[in-house]
């Protein structure tokens, strides 16, 4: 998209080929796909109706805007930084520099919520009730949740103020209209700290840091260069760090019944699965679409 004046596109199609072709110049892996996702930003259409409207001519300034965003992405900006948000659970969730981009593997924690909720109803057992998510970010799961089941009040923390303000901006957005926003709030500082501070908690939920700063280079540079260190990464020479006091608070932070779910890395699962044992703790591990364990599951027995 930085073709001089007598050979800009003239039509969807030409702005679209001419945008796949800048971004694979640029190295980006899913050149196809976010080509398609930014042309139709700049078009103020959907994907679907993009692809039916190929021959729809365009103006300078839909050429102009679709350059900018061109340009950001080559840059390697996250492509949800630029188009504002991401779909999480089939909601759209803002976000921006200084929040972690919500991913599909995070949702697997939501299923097993509501499985939960589901179990104990057909086991006449008492309801999830009070549910804590720890290093909330973008308050994808803390909205997600209290969305889904009426009977959840949901305390997102997190440390970094920046992302507080995306995840009570998306409270407001996505809940507003459904949900009563005193059963979701979220409030500033240590996770660790709100977690005994609060306890008993009926549910415990996170997505905590894990991976270890050495591994840095190897990460994409959307995610390495834009998206907050804080929520990536645990500390240098211990990434197990926050899912290991998790498990060290298990036993007091837990109502009779409580359940607690952490998110791990891909190859984090045999390392709890270890510690799990020295404290005497029994976990469950579910795969996720690529077959790695990918959310850890302990509970506390009703007596």
């Amino acid at each position: 998209m930085t073709e001089a004046r007598d050979n800009l596109p003239r039509d969807a199609r030409a702005m679209l080929a001419m945008a796949r072709a800048y971004l694979e110049r640029k190295g980006v892996e899913s050149a196809r796909l976010e080509a398609e996702l930014l042309v139709a930003h700049a078009l103020k259409l959907d994907r679907l109706r993009l692809f039916l409207d190929l021959e729809r001519p365009v103006t300078p300034v839909e050429i102009d805007l679709a350059r900018d965003l061109l340009v950001r992405r080559g840059k390697r900006e996250p492509v949800h930084y630029i188009l504002g948000g991401r779909e999480f659970y089939g909601r759209m969730f803002a976000v921006g520099r200084g929040v972690l981009v919500p991913r599909p593997e995070t949702e697997h924690i939501v299923d097993r919520v509501r499985e939960l909720v589901k179990e104990r109803a057909q086991q006449g057992l008492p309801t999830l009730s009070k549910a804590l998510d720890m290093g909330t970010g973008s308050g994808a799961l803390a909205v997600t949740m209290a969305l889904e089941l009426p009977s959840l009040n949901v305390v997102g923390v997190d440390a970094e103020p920046e992302a507080l303000q995306w995840a009570r901006r998306n409270a407001l957005t996505l809940a507003a209209q459904a949900l009563e926003l005193e059963r979701v709030r979220f409030e500033q500082g240590d996770m660790h700290a709100a977690l005994r501070a609060g306890a008993p908690w009926d549910l415990v939920v996170s997505n905590p840091p894990y991976i270890d700063p050495k591994d840095r280079g190897t990460l994409a540079p959307e995610v390495r260069d834009w998206e907050p260190s804080t929520a990536l990464f645990g500390p240098a020479g211990d990434p197990d760090l926050h899912a290991r006091r998790i498990l060290e608070a298990v036993p007091a932070c837990l109502a009779p019944g409580g359940v607690v779910l952490v998110e791990l890395g891909h190859d984090q699962a045999p390392r709890m699965r270890e510690l799990c044992g020295r404290l005497g703790l029994v976990a469950r591990f579910q795969r996720d679409l690529a077959g790695h364990e990918r959310v850890m599951e302990l509970s506390r027995p009703w007596s």
